[in-house]
């Protein structure tokens, strides 16, 4: 039996039951496994009073100590954190937290699903309970923080003790490299997808259920402006018979309707908000385009899961772009240009393909796969 403790900053909650769903998921594979127990630290972030009484934090505050979620036992200890000040503490803030409740369970080996803080932390904690760890990329772990010096130092020495490493991509495995991550012991570990919820659907009908007649173009995550809304909302105005619909939410929600009445687009452009994770596989499925230019990704799932949707997807050339658009049927690369966007996307929507095609993309992802690939090198950690 393989006891594995899976550390992640990035998990959902009652709060934000989207957020980090894509570690949920690879957790719940591997616990699936009958050679397998998992428990979860889900650790919380919290400053000191009276700034923790903040409406941002409030929820988090709430959050039970330790819960089961979806089968899956979580704990989350709270650890101090110094918003936009101290954030280079944070890994040993984590650290220093945890390791009482870590002393409390029994596990072989500790999974660290991103890089800042958690794996940093990973290191501390494994280093106090002399236990193996492995730490996995996954996007703005590495290509943001990896571009602050006081944090940079950290991760590489966090990446040379681990037992060893994971990337989401082999893009993801070259930036980690470049960063003076050891090379030799990082291996690509892509995502999942679950085939059964994520698959072509009467997409007539599924528009239909959402309001929608003509072309339909969906543009989903986090409303920051690295995901490149803003640049789908332009590029609309080139597009007079597309719909676009914006699943997520964030910091970047008022510009963006700002924008979507600046160009006059308001009866063509909708902001959805936070689309709850079952209502997601209607929306992709609704959809003849994904679109989503990001400026930096890992390999996104949800690239992926509209892939399975049979809905082809256009996206910039970042990460694992290349790894996810395969073939033609896949999809398109895109410079993140809006004029460049709207011929890319004219393009594409008078000629769809197959979903059928399409989707064959998307086959050879699976939480089965991951699954087996994460317990083979947890396994070889603690041999």
């Amino acid at each position: 039996m393989l006891r594995v403790l899976t550390l992640s900053t990035l998990f959902p909650d009652a709060g934000r039951p989207s957020f980090g769903v894509f570690v949920e998921r690879q957790t719940l594979a591997l616990a699936a496994r009958d050679e397998v127990e998992v428990e979860v630290v889900a650790p919380v972030g919290l400053p000191v009073p009276p700034l923790s009484l903040h409406p941002h934090y409030r929820a988090k505050a709430r959050l039970p100590a330790r819960e089961s979620w979806q089968g899956l036992t979580v704990h989350r200890p709270r650890f101090r954190i110094w918003p936009k000040t101290g954030a280079a503490g944070a890994a040993r803030s984590l650290a220093a937290a945890a390791l009482p409740l870590l002393r409390s369970l029994r596990f072989d080996v500790i999974d660290a699903e991103f890089f800042w803080p958690d794996g940093v932390a990973a290191m501390h904690l494994a280093e106090a309970l002399g236990r193996p760890y492995s730490v996995k990329a996954r996007g703005s772990d590495v290509h943001f923080w990896g571009g602050r010096p006081e944090v940079a130092r950290q991760m590489v020495e966090a990446a040379r003790k681990a037992g060893g490493l994971l990337a989401v991509s082999a893009a993801m495995k070259a930036d980690m490299a470049a960063l003076g991550m050891p090379e030799d012991r990082i291996r690509v570990h892509h995502t999942g997808v679950d085939l059964a919820r994520f698959r072509p659907l009467d997409r007539r009908e599924a528009k239909r259920k959402l309001g929608v007649s003509g072309p339909l173009i969906v543009a989903p995550g986090n409303l920051v402006p690295l995901k490149g809304q803003h640049l789908a909302v332009a590029a609309l105005a080139d597009l007079p018979e597309a719909t676009l619909l914006i699943a997520g939410e964030g910091p970047e929600r008022a510009a963006l309707e700002t924008l979507i009445a600046a160009r006059g687009l308001g009866g063509r452009a909708r902001l959805l908000g936070s689309v709850p994770p079952a209502a997601m596989p209607e929306l992709l499925g609704a959809a003849d385009l994904l679109l989503l230019p990001s400026e930096r990704e890992g390999l996104a799932n949800v690239w992926i899961e509209a892939l399975a949707c049979g809905t082809p997807i256009l996206i910039a050339d970042v990460g694992g772009a290349r790894e996810a658009i395969d073939r033609p049927e896949a999809g398109r690369l895109v410079e993140r240009e809006p004029r460049a966007i709207a011929a890319a996307a004219l393009e594409m929507l008078a000629a769809p393909p197959d979903p059928l095609a399409v989707r064959r993309a998307a086959e050879r992802f699976s939480w089965e796969r991951n699954a087996a690939e994460l317990f083979e090198h947890l396994s070889s950690l603690c041999s």
